[in-house]
């Protein structure tokens, strides 16, 4: 698939100085930085990257509590002890 993206004359010589340093062509040097701003955002580069991701990290038939909330009836969260001024 093709697009047409505009640069300015400044941006686009220095990527055509870079392509030139690092003996690659715009085309690499566009794939590279595409690649990597998808992967700053968290989105899939390919197919396979996007099968990875679709896959569940806790099965669904698996009913384990969150780590940091402990089940119902543990810790007496319902009775207090009496403190020292109401028992005055």
């Amino acid at each position: 698939m093709r697009k047409l993206i505009a640069f300015d004359n400044e941006t686009i010589n220095a990527l055509k100085l870079l392509a030139s340093d690092r003996t690659s062509s715009l085309q690499e040097l566009a794939d590279e930085a595409f690649a990597d701003l998808l992967k700053k955002h968290g989105r899939p580069t390919d197919l396979k990257d996007a099968l990875r991701q679709s896959l569940r990290r806790l099965p669904a038939n698996d009913h384990q509590p969150p780590a940091d909330k402990r089940p119902i009836g543990t810790g007496g969260a319902g009775r207090r002890k009496p403190s020292a001024a109401r028992r005055r």
